[in-house]
């Protein structure tokens, strides 16, 4: 008579989420979310936890396409604002941008994001690494859920410091007499950092998702989704203030 096998309910539950194979795992030393084993042995389109965080990933990626297309429109604006002016009654070219020097505080701030950036890049690794996605698995502790968590906590933190740095540097700006409306230099000024605050501010507000995710979520494929995407968005924020930063200090 052939003999059969039963599994129990805790490996029911670990292997048939309706996503199928094991948690996505970090196998190099470097790098995060990397490739696990087998699997094209998938049929079409359940090929496991990494073909959902591939297509999360490429959802995010198409979104911050269209943000990345709404800053650039908005550079192409200040360059041609910069060279823009007006005839007097004299018919002397008047130049209607008046350079500045920007807050030395944004110097601070362009290091507190970078670091919250590198906090981001480490939490998320933690969430990918092997030894403590298998023990998750196989239903041995939450260890990468304890890991992560901290430095989820300190990216937190220092993007609110970036935030109340941009703050300190716009009340700077407005204590020499340097508002939104007094010049065509200081209107992009606010305008631009502005903009990126408000796109950090959704950051913050994706990182504390995150950070409850971790605890509420059972699946160990979805928190790794919620914790890649929301590090994804935070380093592009990142990388966009640093361009705008070199803007802002270079071209004005």
């Amino acid at each position: 008579m052939p003999a059969t096998f039963t599994r129990t309910p805790a490996e029911i539950d670990r292997k048939d989420t309706g996503i199928g194979g094991k948690p996505p795992v970090d196998r190099r030393p470097t790098g995060g979310g990397g490739g696990d084993d087998n699997w094209d042995n998938h049929p079409q389109g359940r090929r496991g936890p990494r073909e959902l965080l591939t297509r999360y990933r490429l959802g995010l990626f198409f979104a911050l396409a269209g943000d990345l297309m709404f800053f650039i429109a908005l550079v192409s604006t200040f360059f041609v604002r910069q060279n823009a002016g007006h005839f007097d009654p004299r018919d002397n070219y008047v130049s209607d941008w008046h350079p500045f020097s920007i807050p030395p505080i944004l110097w601070i701030n362009t290091a507190v994001l970078l670091l919250s950036s590198l906090s981001m890049e480490v939490a998320r690794q933690h969430l990918f690494h092997e030894v403590d996605v298998m023990e998750e698995w196989l239903g041995l502790g939450r260890p990468a859920v304890r890991r992560a968590a901290p430095w989820l906590v300190g990216t937190v933190v220092l993007g609110l410091m970036f935030l109340a740095g941009q703050w300190i540097a716009w009340q700077q700006l407005s204590s020499q007499g340097l508002f939104f409306a007094t010049n065509q230099n200081s209107h992009f000024f606010y305008l631009i950092t502005a903009t990126h605050a408000l796109h950090l501010f959704l950051g913050i507000l994706a990182l504390m998702i995150a950070l409850g995710a971790l605890f509420l979520l059972r699946r160990v494929e979805m928190r790794q989704i919620v914790v890649d995407c929301t590090a994804w968005y935070w380093h592009t924020m990142g990388i966009f203030w640093v361009f705008l930063f070199v803007l802002l200090t270079c071209f004005q």
